[in-house]
């Protein structure tokens, strides 16, 4: 027991040695380790800031600003004070000189673009719309009666001619100081080139146009063809159909208040016995159109859009006179006048306004020549005892007249200001 406590006393009292000096060295490898270190912690720092890091923190630090719009960026370049004074001193241009296409200037002008105006101004007759295209865009009719812009109607003037129109110079003189009340069609065969000159009411005037055979349905085609180009014309309230040897009876006041006063479309529709008239019918065609439903009538007609609209849309009536209505059947004196008295009889006066002379016979009707054309006849087709307008009794059934031959056209010049008053 007592060499034990001997032992434990020894070790509790023994002395510790004291820890060894910090060399010299060691402080300079402290300091040089610290240096690299911090030397490379700079470069990358730098490196890193450069690359978008700051960009990242102030983007970062925008999270804490109010939150309110930012007005449009008005950074300008770095000018050095140099150039300061130069540039101060040069005038602004003005601003429509520099304005670009999507300058603010160029977008309000296009923003204050008349789309009813537009509407409203005549079209031309070039297009490349096929006939499908052509009649669904002439279907459309507006629901609003009242219109949004004061509007004068006009008379559409529809010639169907195989080539020119052959007594031009004496419509010019009609039409002349009227240009506002009136539009002019002419459908001719697609190998026609039109030569008017540019002073020429009919100058550029011709409807892209498809052949049209006499007694075949394709010349009813071309008369609807007509029909839908002058209905592009939202201010085309009437349309009378013409051939190159029909001429006014009238001045064109005349002849323009008695279309637009009128409160009837003007389509000859009558029955016919014999083999000119329900001879013609086809059975095949019933039970869309019977033999009782056949009519007759002149293709030269005078109606008013309401008219002109539904037999552009005819998708009924129409393709059963393409289908059946050949050779002898001339689907020109039959179509229209089957449709109207059928449809919309009410709004007929069921006459035509065009004075033809079938006195003589035969499938054409008479041509009248030079010798004809008198101051008597003229006034002869000018009035009659007993016609009817809008219910009442006038002295006028003839607004316009056919055929008349080319070799007319020097005496109905001479005549036109003494007898239809018109070309003085």
């Amino acid at each position: 027991m007592k060499k034990i406590t001997v032992e434990r006393s020894q070790i509790s009292t023994t002395p510790k040695l004291p820890n060894p000096p910090i060399q010299f060295n060691d402080i300079v490898s402290y300091f040089f380790l610290f240096g690299l270190g911090l030397g490379i912690g700079i470069t990358l720092s730098f490196f890193y800031l450069k690359d978008g890091s700051m960009d990242f923190q102030l983007n970062q630090l925008k999270v804490f600003q109010p939150q309110h719009p930012s007005p449009p960026s008005t950074t300008l370049p770095v000018v050095p004070s140099s150039k300061v004074e130069a540039v101060v001193a040069q005038p602004s241009p003005p601003v429509a000189q520099n304005a670009t296409p999507s300058s603010p200037a160029k977008r309000m002008k296009r923003k204050r673009r008349n789309y009813i105006k537009e509407l409203f101004e005549p079209r031309g007759t070039r297009h490349n719309m096929t006939d499908q295209v052509l009649f669904w865009r002439a279907s459309f009719v507006p629901k609003i009666p009242e219109f949004p812009i004061k509007r004068t109607p006009k008379v559409a003037f529809m010639f169907l001619t195989r080539g020119k129109v052959l007594l031009a110079p004496l419509w010019e003189k009609f039409f002349r100081g009227h240009e506002a009340l009136y539009s002019i069609y002419v459908h001719s065969d697609p190998s026609f080139v039109e030569t008017m000159p540019k002073s020429s009411v009919f100058h550029d005037r011709w409807i892209p146009s498809k052949i049209a055979r006499w007694g075949e349905m394709n010349m009813v085609q071309a008369e609807r063809r007509l029909l839908a180009n002058s209905l592009l014309d939202i201010s085309n309230e009437r349309f009378v159909l013409l051939s190159e040897s029909c001429i006014p009876l009238f001045n064109f006041s005349t002849v323009y208040n008695y279309l637009i006063n009128s409160n009837k479309s003007f389509v000859e529709s009558y029955d016919l016995s014999g083999p000119v008239g329900r001879g013609r019918y086809n059975s095949a065609m019933a039970p869309v159109i019977n033999l009782e439903q056949w009519r007759k009538g002149s293709q030269w007609f005078q109606i008013d859009r309401f008219l002109a609209v539904e037999i552009i849309i005819d998708q009924t009536y129409f393709p059963v006179f393409w289908e059946h209505c050949k050779n002898e059947c001339y689907g020109d004196e039959h179509y229209i006048p089957t449709l109207v008295d059928m449809k919309f009889p009410d709004r007929n006066a069921y006459k035509t306004l065009t004075y033809v002379d079938w006195s003589k016979g035969g499938p054409h009707p008479n041509k009248f020549r030079r010798a004809e054309v008198t101051v008597e006849f003229l006034n002869k087709l000018r009035s009659s005892p007993r016609c009817y307008y809008n219910e009442r009794i006038v002295d006028v059934c003839y607004l316009f007249a056919r055929k008349f031959s080319p070799n007319t056209l020097g005496r109905l010049l001479r005549l036109a200001p003494s007898v239809m008053h018109f070309g003085l």
